[in-house]
């Protein structure tokens, strides 16, 4: 089982769909927790309760950006939000790892949040993606339109790259091209003896 992850904008999901391109599976938390999410959801109700309706948008959905900029800035406010998804994405996300081992050599959950959810026991080795400040900066203004502040709020909610960096098995530069990134993951996995071949 392979943990992947790496901070707000550093290219992450570069990383998780050159890993599919191994025909090595992806169990995504950030997909997952928009599922739990969805109207109907219990874990949505719970998030009424704690935050009030004006976190809905007219069709009873959740708004994510509404939601983003109270926790994005309350520390408090984020651990209630993450006390309430965080077990249901943790108890679908092992289901899932447990459904495709059976036919995998290895298995990625893509978990944003790895370190800070303390979700290690849920993986075996950890693949940190990294890139340098300025460029992550850049990356998530220009991706999410935001203003220097937000972004450097976004980024400063989550534990640094470089503590993320110091923790990990391995660690994939992203900073290049996509083809320097895809060459030091087909090392990595042929190192780790688990490639299934593009």
């Amino acid at each position: 089982m392979i943990g992947l992850t790496g901070g707000i904008a550093s290219g992450k999901s570069t990383v998780s769909d050159l890993f599919k391109e191994y025909n090595i599976p992806v169990v995504d938390a950030d997909i997952v927790a928009r599922e739990v999410v969805e109207p109907g959801e219990p874990a949505l109700a719970s998030i009424v309760e704690a935050f009030g309706n004006d976190i809905l948008l007219a069709d009873g959905s959740l708004d994510r950006q509404k939601l983003g900029g109270i926790i994005f800035q309350d520390q408090k406010k984020r651990e209630i939000l993450n006390g309430i998804v965080h077990p249901v994405v943790r108890e679908r996300m092992t289901a899932e790892r447990d459904r495709l081992k059976v036919d995998h050599p290895a298995v990625v959950l893509d978990i944003p949040l790895l370190f800070e959810g303390n979700q290690l026991h849920l993986v075996e080795k950890i693949v940190v993606v990294h890139v340098d400040p300025q460029t992550q900066l850049q990356r998530l203004i220009q991706r999410n339109d935001l203003t220097e502040q937000a972004a450097m709020d976004r980024i400063n909610s989550q534990m640094s790259l470089a503590d993320k960096a110091a923790r990990a098995d391995a660690i994939i530069d992203n900073n290049g091209s996509r083809e320097e990134t895809r060459a030091q993951l087909e090392q990595l996995l042929v190192s780790w003896n688990i490639k299934e071949g593009a």
